[in-house]
């Protein structure tokens, strides 16, 4: 089994196009076409987990933060990152990240999150759900042909809305042609205008899917030229975006939710504001440095907004509406490694999927 296999697998739950702009997701060293020996499930990619992955004789690094964020003009060894790339390259290890857009899915790190401090999986949503993401696709069959077209188009990841699939619309009406020239119609002749009961089949589909479904949908049509339209949507995507919202159990004085996030996060330590507008029941969070989104958790409801690397200043624009709380950068998302590895144990049992040994938080504490 090759590279390529395990990557495809991953941006099945988490596309390369839904990583943020200032992103470096995706193979960062090694060749997709190696054979697959196994595989090291990291946060960070560091000379240490370079190092494990030669000594447990995989040579795939699976991590959630890319160890190049911009281009290299030297490789020296002079620092951490060239170190780790220079020995990946030397011992043929690949190394691939899968940073915001795992960040940016439903599947990704934020659910895992909400599942480890328990909120509820009804009615969960993302915090700040993305727009432009969406296109719709509008096709003309015969009628007799709806149904091959429709399934093939499904198949292909089409029509899907949150927790639905094979969703379309049909309406029915009559398309005219006239065949000319060359052409090798699969109804009606040369020169003669063509009246035709069709249906009209609408989908809605992410933008990284367009290609796919194209080439699916052309393959179920008759029609030599299918008759079909593509449009961009500014519609939200509620399946892709940053950060979950939800509500707990049950709600929480406030010390008592504190201990309930240390535990169940194994902390040895948070920060955190004060709140004194009454429990905590609904709760936001964004793994990694996500006060950018400390407006949407107040407009979201929430009582408390879990996240990391919040700064002095930023706890005075909390003014009271909520109970912020800082765990911690690598805290926030740690159990990304667990994630991975049950994806990957799921669809490829026989390969080792190891989760590193290595602690590759650099903040210690006293």
């Amino acid at each position: 089994m090759k590279i390529r296999e395990i990557i495809k697998e991953l941006e099945l739950i988490a596309p390369s196009s839904y990583q943020e702009e200032y992103d470096n997701s995706g193979l960062i060293c090694g060749n997709k076409d190696w054979e697959f020996k196994g595989s090291v499930l990291c946060l960070d990619s560091t000379e240490d987990v370079i190092d494990e992955a030669i000594k447990e004789g995989v040579n795939l690094v699976i991590a959630h933060h890319p160890i190049l964020f911009r281009g290299l003009k030297r490789i020296t060894g002079s620092h951490y990152t060239e170190r780790a790339v220079i020995k990946a390259i030397k011992h043929d290890i690949a190394i691939y990240a899968i940073h915001t857009n795992l960040d940016n899915v439903r599947a990704g790190v934020n659910e895992e999150f909400a599942n480890r401090i328990g909120l509820n999986k009804k009615g969960r949503s993302i915090l700040m759900p993305k727009a432009s993401l969406l296109l719709k696709l509008e096709v003309l069959c015969p009628k007799e042909n709806t149904k091959q077209v429709q399934e093939a188009i499904w198949a292909a990841g089409a029509g899907r809305a949150g927790q639905y699939e094979r969703c379309s619309f049909k309406t029915e009406g009559e398309g005219q042609f006239k065949p000319f020239g060359t052409a090798d119609p699969h109804i009606g002749e040369l020169g003669k205008d063509e009246l035709v009961n069709e249906a009209k089949l609408e989908f809605i589909l992410a933008e990284h899917l367009s290609q796919p479904v194209l080439e699916a949908m052309r393959n179920a049509h008759p029609y030599e030229e299918v008759a079909y339209f593509l449009h961009p949507l500014k519609n939200v995507n509620q399946e892709v975006g940053s950060g979950i919202v939800g509500n707990l159990e049950k709600a929480m004085p406030v010390e008592d939710f504190l201990k309930h996030v240390k535990e169940k996060m194994s902390l040895k330590f948070l920060k955190h504001t004060e709140f004194s507008k009454g429990k905590i029941e609904r709760v936001a969070l964004m793994g990694g440095s996500g006060i950018f989104g400390l407006e949407a958790a107040k407009r979201a409801g929430a009582q408390a907004y879990i996240t990391a690397d919040v700064k002095y200043h930023d706890y005075f624009e909390v003014d009271g509406d909520l109970l912020l709380v800082d765990i911690g950068h690598y805290e926030s998302e740690q159990y990304t490694r667990e994630l991975l590895q049950r994806v990957l144990l799921e669809k490829f049992p026989t390969f080792a999927h190891l989760l590193t040994r290595v602690n590759t938080n650099p903040v210690k504490y006293l």
